[in-house]
Parts: C-alpha cells; sequence; structure tokens
C-alpha cells in the first residue's frame, strides 16, 4: 500500500471530521500504513483565527472555510502532483483528492428545515459552499465520493444529476475499547457530581448546532414528561445558551435542565446518561450517536442520515418523529422499559462498527483506485 495522504482542515480528537480523519489516521498507522497530513496549517493558513461564538465566530468559520478551499486547493492539487506515489482522502473544503468524503450536504440540511432559499442566501457560507460543492460534483476533482449512509448516496444523487465520480457507502466508526460501558461505580459517581438520584431519568443531548440537531424539541418535552426526568445539555457557544435558556419550556424547568457547554470529551456525560437524545432534521453520521450506543447508552434519534442503520426501535433506542410529543413518548417509553436489556443492545451494535472495519474498507477502495489515472491532481 502506497501513501495515504488525508486533507482536512484539523485533523485531531473530538468530535466532527478532524475526528473522523484522526480515528482513520490511528487505524491506518496501526496496521502498518504510512499516512501524511494536508491541514489548515500546510496550506498556509494557521494564522487565521479559531472560530469562537457570535458574529466574530462565524466571520472565523468563514475565513478558514474560503481560505482552505481556494489557497489550499491550490497548494494540495500541487502538493499531490509533487507526491504521485500517495493516494488521497479529501474530508473537507479542498477540490482535490482521489476519495472525497461526504460529511454532509448543506443543501439537504437546508432544505430538511424549510425555507430553503431563506437559509441559503442569508448565510454567505451556505452559498459559498452549496456553489463550491456543485464544481466538486460535476468535474473530474475526486474519482470516487464516499457517502455515510444510504440516504445520503441518494440525497447526492438527486441534488447532483450530472455526478461524475462514482460513489460508494462506508458509514463512520467508533473506538469500542474508548467508549465503553461505565462500571456501577463510575456511573453513580458522574450522577451524584450532576446531583441526580437513581430515580432520576438523565436525557443528555449533544451538538453545537441547536436548531438543526432539535434541542428545542428536547427542551419542550420536559413539559410533557414526569420530574425526574431531566435535561443535560453539552456543546453550543454562549449566545446559543443564552437563547436556549430564554426559551419558554427552558424558563419553566430551569431546575431540571443544565448546560455544561462544550466539551471535546462526551465519556463523563455518558457514563451518567440513560439515554442520548438527538432529534436532528438532517446527519449524515454522527459520531456521538456511535458513542453513545458504544457506552451502552440507548439513543432516541430521527430517521436521518445513518441514525436509522444503527438504532433499532424499542431494542436499543427508539426512532421519533420530529416533534416535541415524540421524544416525550419515547422519554415515557425507556422510564419503563427494560434498561439494562436497552443497554446491552446498544453496546452490541457499537461493536459492529468499529474504525478497524471502517479503514480496512477505506484501502479497499484506495487499493481500487491506485492503478487508474489520478485525478485533481493538476497543480495551479
Amino acid at each position: 500500500m502506497t501513501t495515504i495522504v488525508q486533507i482536512a482542515p484539523e485533523i485531531g480528537p473530538g468530535t466532527g471530521v478532524g475526528s473522523v480523519a484522526h480515528h482513520l489516521e490511528q487505524e491506518w498507522r496501526r496496521t502498518g500504513v504510512t499516512v501524511e497530513r494536508f491541514t489548515l496549517a500546510e496550506s498556509g493558513g494557521a494564522w487565521l483565527p479559531t472560530p469562537r461564538g457570535g458574529l466574530q465566530g462565524r466571520l472565523a468559520v468563514l475565513a478558514r472555510v474560503v481560505w482552505f478551499s481556494s489557497v489550499g486547493t491550490r497548494r494540495a492539487r500541487r502538493y499531490l502532483a509533487d507526491h504521485p506515489e500517495t493516494v488521497s482522502v479529501c474530508h473537507n473544503d479542498v477540490l482535490a483528492g482521489d476519495i472525497y468524503v461526504n460529511h454532509g450536504l448543506v443543501q439537504a440540511a437546508m432544505r430538511s428545515r424549510g425555507a430553503y432559499w431563506y437559509r441559503i442566501l442569508r448565510n454567505p457560507l451556505h452559498l459559498f459552499t452549496t456553489v463550491r460543492d456543485r464544481r466538486r460534483y460535476t468535474s473530474a476533482t475526486h474519482r470516487l465520493v464516499v457517502n455515510l449512509s444510504d440516504q445520503d448516496q441518494r440525497l447526492l444523487r438527486e441534488l447532483h444529476p450530472s455526478l461524475r465520480p462514482g460513489t460508494a457507502v462506508v458509514t463512520n466508526g467508533v473506538d469500542t475499547s474508548e467508549f465503553v460501558p461505565p462500571s456501577a461505580d463510575e456511573r453513580r459517581a458522574e450522577r451524584e457530581s450532576l446531583g441526580l438520584t437513581e430515580t432520576d431519568v438523565l436525557a443528555v443531548f449533544i451538538g453545537h448546532e441547536y436548531a438543526r440537531k432539535g434541542l428545542d424539541l428536547v427542551v419542550d418535552a420536559l413539559d410533557q414528561c414526569p420530574d425526574q426526568v431531566r435535561l443535560l445539555v453539552v456543546g453550543g457557544s454562549p449566545d446559543l445558551v443564552a437563547g436556549m435558556e430564554s426559551r419558554a419550556a427552558a424558563v419553566r424547568n430551569r431546575a431540571r435542565i443544565t448546560f455544561v457547554g462544550p466539551s471535546r470529551d462526551p465519556r463523563p456525560w455518558l457514563r451518567a446518561a440513560d439515554v442520548l437524545c438527538l432529534p436532528s432534521a438532517y446527519e449524515a453520521s454522527p459520531l456521538v450517536v456511535l458513542e453513545a450506543l458504544s457506552m451502552g447508552v440507548p439513543v432516541i434519534g430521527t430517521r436521518t442520515g445513518s441514525i436509522p442503520d444503527v438504532v433499532e426501535h424499542g431494542v436499543n433506542g427508539y426512532l421519533v418523529e420530529r416533534s416535541a410529543t415524540s421524544v416525550a413518548e419515547a422519554l415515557d417509553l425507556l422510564s419503563g422499559a427494560d434498561r439494562p436489556s436497552l443497554r446491552q443492545a446498544a453496546r452490541r451494535t457499537a461493536e459492529q462498527h468499529t474504525w478497524a472495519h471502517v479503514a480496512a474498507r477505506y484501502v479497499e477502495l484506495l487499493d481500487g483506485l491506485r492503478d487508474g489515472p489520478g485525478r485533481g491532481r493538476e497543480a495551479s
């Protein structure tokens, strides 16, 4: 196997695209594959500010995406042209690489919430990525597009009927040795630190995009749930937290909701959790779902992306409609369910989706491309 170059703005543990690249890198190196990186730093963009909350944070995100999409594309193509012995996997922004991993379709995300053109046009970043990715999918930039679910593969073909590269489906994975069910003592300690009793039912929400991921629905569902149902919210900028705290249902249930802010490690919260709630409008393959299942935490989620591929209703979680009432009904089912059985089934599901299997599948795909003509390598 030749050297694999991964192209992504950042590569490292945590959540999101950078974490996927990190886990693939780890697994490939574990099996003796040489892996190199082309990140924002290699593109000369290390000077760009780190995104925070508010308007400045949104401008920082825009600047980084535009830089990596433009300057990053030119420099990545030059790098790949200078290293013809490599094969490459692009995860975001750059228009170069043998394989492009479709981590999510902006157009699909906007359509899922209605008012499509308003949502696209009001955000310059959405408009920019829509135009950029139209070129990505209708040109010879990449040789193969990897989608993270069958649903996203169908959506990609619907949104881009002139799709030029071939496609394959490879779901994300989970490190089942890192995300393990807690011992009774670990679970008790985490719950006591949050002031929870044994009779409390803790629903955990983990995510930074409150609106798309449906936090408002989970908050509103508390009005329809018994007092012992509590909500812990992980993630979100200060302005998002402040906005959600002012929601009428949040004010009414203030004593039942805890906001802990961003966290790069979800494990402490999942050790305390009875269920992960993610009633998203759109997802590709959310890592946190597999991480929760791997720790024996059942999942309440919507039928979007890979969620219905790994969550089996009534077995390791619940599939719901995108409404507060549907979420509340699932929480009620959970309260009366055989929770040890749900937790065991959750863990069994995760064991079928390890990063080792995912990384091996990417190697198979790259081996199939290695002897073909290169694309996305012309210097500019």
